[in-house]
């Protein structure tokens, strides 16, 4: 193939996008873009660097031997590049056009908005792109330079090359219909109702079937959900009863009067909220960030959930 042409750092940009998802298609919604553009971008960069990188006929999408060559370098040129803006933003921050953000939908409607209004004021020539969905996700894309920052649960261990600030503690509660449990021997009553189980195909369903498995628990369920308004729902109908956290069950707020929660009647299980960046990036970007959300979790959801209700003091609690 003859070399013809610049490599320009877009189309660096594109051919990993498209590497990374398999496909055309795939890398122009992960871009913002065009099919078209994608595929013209590159057949630019494969001019440039005079050799074929992509397999495009095959589906998905296939690298050659030098594009799985070319693509080690191409992500160490995406880092250079995204470290050497954010050390102009953060020199002077009035010069960051574009910021990248990934929120757990627990929070998008309290804590995001209030963030998203104080970060606009002092970055007014800047772009603002959310992205809100399941944390396993959000890690997808923060792994794959999608996104600068993101909101999310920990998901068990941290990536190498993140660095990590723990925003907030959590713990697992039982939901149930109002009234539904009288007295005591919880445990033996919840055995008795169905289970509405959270999808296992997130990482927080696996780990509440996890942990009911270590204390000998095989409750069997019907229904596995990824929808916390269709779970909470259900369970306001007296269909059963749920494992969620406070912020999965008051995410639902409109079922709140027909539903009690209840601490866990066997041993605690906890989920952290952190805000996760790749390290070295974006300088002190990331702790200014976890520190403008601190409050605005306080306010917005510890507050009003400790009192509604009151035992979750000390349990629920921004770190």
């Amino acid at each position: 193939m003859a070399t013809t042409g610049k490599i320009t750092l877009w189309g660096v940009e594109v051919f990993v996008a498209t590497a990374e998802e398999a496909s055309i298609s795939g890398a122009a919604r992960r871009l913002g873009s065009s099919a078209a553009t994608v595929s013209q971008q590159i057949t630019n960069l494969e001019g440039a660097i005079g050799a074929t990188l992509l397999n495009r006929s095959e589906r998905p999408v296939t690298l050659t031997p030098a594009g799985e060559m070319f693509l080690r370098r191409a992500n160490t040129i995406l880092n250079e590049a995204d470290q050497a803006k954010a050390e102009l933003a953060v020199a002077d921050f009035s010069r960051l056009t574009r910021f990248r953000l990934g929120m757990i939908e627990d929070f998008d409607a309290d804590v995001t908005p209030g963030l998203l209004t104080g970060m606009s004021d002092d970055l007014r020539n800047c772009q603002f792109l959310l992205e809100t969905g399941a944390s396993h996700r959000l890690f997808d894309l923060l792994d794959s330079r999608a996104l600068d920052v993101i909101v999310a649960g920990d998901m068990g261990q941290a990536s190498a090359g993140m660095e990590v600030h723990p925003l907030l503690e959590e713990p697992f509660v039982v939901a149930t219909p109002k009234g539904a449990l009288t007295g005591e021997n919880i445990g033996e009553q919840l055995r008795r109702m169905q289970l509405i189980q959270y999808t296992t195909r997130h990482y927080m369903g696996r780990l509440i079937t996890a942990h009911l498995a270590r204390q000998n628990l095989r409750i069997t369920h019907r229904f596995e959900l990824d929808s916390y308004h269709a779970i909470m729902a259900m369970v306001a109908a007296g269909s059963g009863w749920t494992i969620l956290t406070p912020l999965g069950c008051l995410r639902a707020q409109r079922f709140s009067d027909d539903v009690d929660l209840h601490p866990l009647p066997f041993p605690p299980l906890t989920r952290t909220i952190s805000l996760t960046a790749r390290r070295d990036i974006l300088a002190d970007m990331p702790t200014t960030i976890a520190a403008r959300i601190k409050p605005l979790l306080k306010d917005k959801i510890v507050g009003p959930a400790v009192k509604r209700y009151p035992w979750l003091h000390d349990q629920l609690r921004v770190l």
